[in-house]
């Protein structure tokens, strides 16, 4: 049996939409990050984690890739040149996504205050404008960041102009725009997000 332990406001929604995009059945247990019981799964404190019976996997990307994998849904399959090119992608989006939004929260209110240089923000929030012009360049025509069927890739896309729109940072194309209200918008991200 699978069971996603996290908190929703978290990368834990990537897992719990990935779930619901592939229709597997789930448990899940909400518990916050750095929790007592978090920890005793995770020494590091960080959700999501995803334990299938008596074994733990952590981080979001690694657990829907396995997931993926798994099951034969939402991705290439390995070995294959079209996996490739989405893994690329994925490496794309984390270095270039997702590690904008997560330096950007890390110090407004993450580390602790004597270690935050705000000032960087600026430059993270023009990276991400950059990055925004890349992905939408890559996409085309495309209805997903991978062509015309959605992958794991596009939960990553997707849940980071999710959270850039949280943490304000601009959505400076267009075609993202459009392309992440076209994501959210699905069931699966609902469930995920609790609403």
């Amino acid at each position: 049996m699978l069971t996603v332990i996290g908190s929703r406001a978290t990368r834990t929604a990537r897992v719990v939409w990935a779930l619901e995009e592939m229709g597997l059945d789930y448990d899940y247990v909400e518990w916050k990050p750095r929790s007592d019981e978090v920890r005793a799964l995770n020494p590091t404190g960080k959700v999501p984690v995803l334990r299938e019976d008596d074994e733990i996997i952590t981080d979001s990307t690694a657990i829907i890739t396995y997931l993926a994998d798994r099951h034969g849904k939402l991705t290439a399959p390995a070995g294959t040149l079209a996996r490739a090119r989405q893994d690329a992608m994925i490496h794309f989006l984390l270095d270039e996504f997702d590690a904008c939004l997560w330096t950007a929260a890390r110090h407004s209110f993450i580390l602790p205050e004597d270690k935050r240089v705000p000032e960087i923000k600026p430059s993270l929030r023009w990276e991400f404008s950059r990055s925004q012009a890349e992905l939408v360049r890559r996409m085309g025509d495309a209805a997903f960041v991978m062509g015309d069927e959605m992958t794991i890739a596009d939960i990553i896309a997707a849940h980071c102009g999710h959270w850039a729109r949280g943490a304000r940072f601009e959505i400076t194309e267009p075609v993202y725009a459009a392309y992440i209200d076209r994501m959210l918008d699905r069931p699966g991200w609902k469930v995920a997000r609790g609403v």
